[in-house]
């Protein structure tokens, strides 16, 4: 009975939401230990809820179905058997299709979900249908049972899913598998092609059981924290099937044995004439958007640190990290190489790029192993490692080792790049016996030697080349080994250094191509106050037309309960779900922006997108008309095609906080005298927002007239951009604003300065979050209005001025050839005021270059 109340009250909330129906379904009925299924509709459970149907597949509830003998079940793991509050235990039973007949799963509902990506393998039973127990967060378990009633669900090794059920996993079960694991190690177990194999676990051949590489954790990413990956380290005896990297490496092994003849079995994986090359590739299906390659191979870029030390795994996540910065991680995987697995695994057949980063010696047998790869066309890229061939020897220079140097670097078309970057204390030189042609990429410094830092080496007659760096590419400016006071040069740098290494990636074979622009989301309509939701919708009601449809000159919006994944969104035409009691997103939190928000009229109603095309265009349609209390606000995590100053875009990847404001100003009141100070006050709530936190006043945040907020006067952290419409005896402003927080790279964001603070001072600040500076900024902002209406621009420009970048800053007036001036403040306007070489006092324009606004200046009057 609770069961089908509970059921039919998501119904009626939900609708047709099949992610938030069953998302929402899981949560709400996980506790009463009821069981899960997502099947064909010919194969529900009997007496089961169905919750949602779709293609000939359902969703449904019904009673708890446990597992009490695991007794002819292979185990995976041990450590991780138990189970968190918060997760699911589960059964995907699946059946194994070969070859080319296997069908690949559609694409047309959304993106291909793996399911290794979703879970942890627990243990295994071989046998038709092929079973898996697994564990998944209740978001992971959720995001499967989508995808699978999507067809969009991906298993590997041409296994094709047909049934997904929940069950509870019995203490004695669990024990008693625990125990069958200590007495003996588990097996790496395939699907049979034969529906008759038998159920039991049949040992493998050596040549088809492999151990971890990688010591398991640091080669895999979980798709949440915790919920895969524990307890590898202290397992890696036993074969870990949640491991992409195994079952990566190990397919060209298992299938290998698969087709050969019992006395041609080939040796695996480094005799070049052994191997069956892409047999494994030629049966698994690859998810929809990989890139393709000439090579057949899977899209598998292996990182190798030396030892498995806390500090080289600390290094294979700062590479990890930098190269999935510049390929994107749809397209390719990264996985940790650890010497073991070099030394035994069949890595070379599904290897696109070797990385080797290892700062230590590389053992004579790995180095015949990596010239190996090489021989056979591979690719590999060197970071601040040891390894070289062709003529070369690393020489210690110990004045370079971790300082910043200014490099010169040749890109493959002979064009060059300087930059500021940090040294591993080494050089490449020549050394005696036969020396192999460069290839076009070069890097060296710019001293006296010209020492040699960088160096491109064709090998072999397969198209084998490396491309070999001692420079840390890999390490970004806030780096613990980055000194603080060279903090600014890498970061000024940073952008080149991005540049120079997707150079080399693109030039041994990569796509650096992730500009994919993403799908634009509905909106949400989300209220800062419940106490004016009520009062909002009221208003919305009489002011919507048919449908629900509130349009302007720029776009429509739709207002809904709820929207589908059906409903198109486009940039003229944008759905906006009212009903969000089960709103959630993982870059955006409500409340967070709720308890930050102190205002009276500003920021109150929040119209929110994961994906926008602009946050500019989003309130066209309903500045004009809702009640001044109302005080609207659009916010998104990303935008497709942010607006800068004239015709320049703005980049707003994940982190960057894209917002605009409506602000209200009366045209006979101080601001709405002097409309251009609108922009400062903005500028300046976004630095203050910041540096009025406790502990936070130091953060070296400034405003930069007219417009941006500056690390220093170093670099561009944000921006803004107002535009207004006077009607009748109102200005109605748009303001809109981006600042860097959480987003790194390429450039420079809040949370660097905070992180490079921290290692300076020794202090302990947190980092920042875009939804708390938003509310933050907005109730600042407010607060810098009312001031200013009360007491005008004296009233807030002392503050203006303890944080801007300009006090006695030098420019040239009209072009770089201009007569010098100074400048000395803002004019009662908000205009620039500057003292000229003559001793004049002029107002100044910006001349529209927003790559530095401050080097050409335009004078249209003087007094």
């Amino acid at each position: 009975m609770l069961i089908t109340l509970c059921y039919l009250y998501l119904w009626v909330r939900w609708g047709r939401r099949p992610a938030a129906l069953v998302r929402a379904t899981v949560r709400r009925l996980l506790a009463t230990r009821c069981s899960f299924t997502f099947c064909g509709a010919a194969a529900q459970p009997r007496d089961a809820r169905v919750c949602l149907s779709r293609g000939g597949r359902v969703f449904c509830v019904s009673e708890s179905q446990p597992v009490d003998d695991l007794s002819k079940w292979a185990l995976f793991l041990v450590s991780p058997l138990i189970l968190e509050a918060e997760h699911v235990a589960f059964v995907t039973e699946s059946i194994w299709v070969h070859g080319e007949s296997s069908p690949r799963p559609s694409s047309s509902s959304g993106p291909v979900v793996k399911w290794l990506d979703c879970c942890l393998p627990l243990a295994c039973r071989p046998g038709d249908p092929y079973q898996l127990i697994a564990r998944a967060s209740v978001d992971d378990f959720s995001r499967l049972g989508v995808a699978f009633m999507e067809d969009r669900l991906q298993m590997a090794n041409g296994l094709i899913p047909q049934k997904i059920v929940s069950v509870h996993l019995q203490d004695s079960a669990l024990k008693e598998l625990e125990d069958q694991a200590t007495s003996k190690p588990a097996h790496a177990l395939q699907p049979s092609p034969d529906p008759a194999a038998d159920p039991e676990p049949e040992p493998e051949p050596d040549t088809g059981r492999m151990e971890c590489p990688g010591d398991g954790a640091p080669g895999s990413e979980p798709a949440q924290e915790g919920d895969r990956g524990e307890g590898c380290l202290e397992l890696c005896h036993l074969h870990l099937s949640s491991c992409h990297e195994c079952l990566e490496l190990e397919n060209s092994t298992i299938e290998s044995v698969k087709f050969a003849s019992a006395e041609n079995i080939p040796d695996l994986p480094y005799d070049p004439s052994g191997g069956v090359e892409g047999v494994a590739e030629a049966t698994r299906p690859e998810s929809e958007g990989r890139r393709a390659n000439i090579t057949g191979k899977a899209p598998n870029i292996l990182i190798y640190v030396g030892s498995d030390s806390q500090e080289a795994l600390d290094r294979f996540q700062q590479v990890r990290s930098v190269l999935a910065d510049c390929v994107g991680p749809d397209s390719y995987t990264l996985y940790l190489l650890s010497g073991e697995s070099a030394r035994r695994d069949p890595w070379t057949d599904n290897c696109l790029l070797l990385v080797l980063a290892t700062r230590g010696s590389v053992p004579k047998d790995l180095h015949q192993k990596f010239m190996a790869y090489l021989s056979q066309g591979g690719k590999v890229l060197g970071l601040s490692s040891s390894f070289t061939f062709a003529g070369f020897q690393v020489t210690s220079k110990d004045a370079l080792r971790e300082t910043v140097q200014d490099l010169v670097f040749s890109r493959a078309d002979r064009s060059q790049v300087k930059l500021s970057v940090l040294s591993s204390g080494c050089v490449y030189e020549e050394g005696p016996g036969e020396r192999l042609g460069l290839g076009g990429l070069q890097g060296h410094l710019e001293n006296e030697d010209k020492d040699r830092l960088i160096v491109q080496v064709p090998f072999g007659t397969h198209g084998g080349e490396a491309v070999l760096c001692q420079v840390h590419l890999e390490l970004p400016p806030t780096s613990p080994v980055v000194q603080a006071e060279d903090f600014d040069l890498l970061k000024s740098s940073n952008v080149q250094r991005y540049e120079v290494l997707k150079e080399i990636l693109t030039t041994l074979g990569l796509s650096c191509d992730i500009g994919q622009v993403p799908a634009l989301t509905p909106l949400h309509l989300l209220v800062a106050a419940e106490e004016i939701r009520d009062p909002l919708l009221q208003w919305l009601g009489k002011q919507a037309g048919p449908g629900g449809v509130i349009k302007s000159s720029k776009l429509s919006l739709q207002f809904v309960a709820s929207c589908t994944s059906e409903v198109e969104v486009t940039p003229a035409a944008l759905p906006v779900v009212t009903d969000t009691t089960a709103f959630s997103s993982e870059h955006f939190s409500l409340e967070i922006y709720r308890q930050h928000l102190q205002t009276q009229r500003l920021g109150k109603v929040v119209l929110f997108a994961e994906v926008a095309s602009t946050t500019m265009d989003l309130l066209d349609g309903l500045m004009f008309e809702m009640p001044q209390e109302m005080g609207l606000i659009a916010i998104a995590v990303r935008q497709t095609q942010g607006k800068g100053r004239g015709r320049n875009a703005w980049l707003s990847p994940v982190g960057c906080a894209p917002c605009t404001l409506l602000v209200r100003v009366p045209l006979r009141s101080p601001l709405g005298q002097r409309i251009p100070f609108v922009q400062h006050l903005m500028s300046l709530a976004v630095v203050e927002a910041v540096r009025s936190l406790p502990g936070y006043q130091d953060i070296n945040l400034r405003v930069k007239w007219p417009n941006d907020i500056y690390y220093s006067d170093l670099m561009k952290i944000g921006g803004v951009l107002v535009n207004s419409t006077l009607m009748e005896e109102t200005f109605y402003i748009l303001i809109g604003c981006g600042f860097n927080v959480t987003n790194s790279n390429p450039t420079i964001c809040i949370n660097d300065l905070i992180l490079a603070y921290n290692r300076e001072h020794g202090a302990g600040l947190e980092p920042l979050r875009p939804d708390c500076l938003i509310a933050r900024a907005v109730t600042t902002l407010e607060r810098l209005i009312d001031r200013f209406q009360d007491g005008g621009p004296n009233a807030v420009l002392p503050l203006y001025y303890r944080y801007w970048a300009h006090s006695a800053q030098q420019v040239r007036l009209g072009s770089a050839e201009g007569p010098k001036a100074w400048i000395v403040g803002l004019d009662d306007s908000g205009f620039l005021q500057v003292d000229r070489e003559d001793g004049q006092v002029v107002t100044v324009h910006p001349d529209g270059n927003s790559f530095d606004m401050l080097r050409n200046l335009i004078v249209p009057k003087s007094q």
